[in-house]
């Protein structure tokens, strides 16, 4: 039978709140009913009825930071990250991706992160992507980044642009500032975000850089998007300061410390502390890094080990948050559905709505996944794991 409908009856909605138990029905590839009614459906020709009692249902989750096409390489050709797999994504409730390019933008290309982004697209997840790279001034597909957000599709931002760091360019003041006019007004004219997601390395500087740029310029604060906030405590400092004053900032999933000296803060962990100080979490989302490297430096600041990120650290840490720190369900989930939707504009993402893309996914409360629906097709269910 050819499905061209699917019926997801008795979930528990949360949409990313919680809307209760209802029924949903998708229909070419989007959501086009939420309520109590299911009898009408049934007869249908081309459905499917996937039974949800018990479980509950919640917005595909955006990943947004992503080294799709691989990433690492800064301890030689040996540490090289590969290219992420649909199953990466899929089993972890990822439907929807952002990708980009890393310390290395010569060996990876924007060329070949569109091309991996349109393959992935291809077998059944949403893509999209940064230009530019950690270098300043930014690598683009068409030589201006304007040019990038206004011409390429896929394109909704500028990133990582690294600060703080030391494989930065070590960026001036002027550089940094037209960077991000240059994407606030392609953001403008193609009606996309235009953000520039910034790398924040661990110098002692943190947000300094940014913090210069919108304090000597016309540029709003929600032109910037730091991220790896929490890799160090008086970044997270920074960073909680930086929410309060109305900016985005993005937690790092997958982050531990490695011994007695590490003082980074998990993102389960930052995540409660921001929530619990008050601030907006409207504009805190988490992602993963993943097929990035975290790499362990010595005190030369010379690369000993390098290990690459899986993807499957921001499903892990979104469970964290809720079943061991008690986080609300909903405001979680918010973070890596309907905040990075927003802040991204991804208009027909991350929320459970009519007229939104069939991205669902289906759990227990526990956040263990069951299905997983992308555009209303069946890309995971839990008995295809041996």
């Amino acid at each position: 039978m050819v499905i061209l409908f699917t019926l997801i009856k008795g979930a528990n909605i949360y949409a990313p709140q919680n809307i209760g138990k209802m029924n949903i029905l998708i229909a070419s590839g989007k959501i086009a009913y939420i309520g109590s009614e299911y009898k009408a459906f049934t007869g249908i020709q081309g459905i499917e009825i996937y039974e949800a009692e018990g479980l509950i249902a919640f917005p595909g989750i955006i990943d947004g930071h992503v080294h799709i096409s691989g990433g690492g390489g800064e301890g030689g050709f040996a540490t090289r990250t590969v290219e992420t797999g649909i199953d990466d994504f899929a089993a972890n409730g990822t439907t929807t991706v952002v990708g980009i390019l890393g310390t290395d933008c010569v060996c990876r290309s924007l060329e070949i992160l569109y091309a991996k982004a349109k393959m992935l697209e291809t077998q059944g997840i949403t893509t999209f992507m940064y230009t530019g790279s950690y270098r300043v001034p930014a690598v683009t597909l068409t030589g201006d980044v304007q040019k990038d957000l206004i011409l390429i599709d896929k394109v909704v931002g500028v990133g990582e642009i690294a600060i703080s760091d030391h494989r930065s360019s070590q960026p001036s003041k002027k550089e940094l500032s037209r960077l991000c006019a240059d994407a606030r007004v392609g953001g403008m004219l193609s009606g996309k975000a235009g953000i520039v997601h910034f790398h924040v390395g661990d110098h002692i500087d943190g947000l300094k850089p940014i913090m210069q740029v919108f304090r000597e310029t016309s540029l709003p604060i929600t032109q910037f998007y730091p991220t790896h906030v929490n890799r160090n405590a008086a970044l997270f400092k920074q960073a909680m300061d930086f929410v309060k004053m109305g900016g985005y900032i993005d937690l790092t999933a997958g982050i531990e410390p490695q011994n007695p000296a590490d003082d980074c803060i998990p993102a389960y962990k930052a995540l409660k502390i921001l929530l619990d100080s008050g601030a907006d979490d409207n504009n805190i989302t988490i992602t993963s890094d993943g097929n990035g490297s975290a790499s362990s430096l010595d005190s030369n600041g010379e690369i000993k080990k390098v290990n690459p990120i899986s993807c499957g650290v921001l499903l892990n840490d979104l469970k964290k948050a809720v079943t061991e720190l008690k986080v609300p369900l909903e405001k979680a989930l918010k973070t890596v559905t309907a905040n990075p939707a927003r802040i991204l504009k991804l208009e027909s993402k991350g929320n459970i709505k009519e007229g939104m893309d069939g991205d669902i996914v289906i759990s227990d409360e526990k956040l263990n996944i069951n299905t997983v629906f992308a555009k209303g097709k069946k890309i995971y269910q839990q008995s295809q794991v041996p």
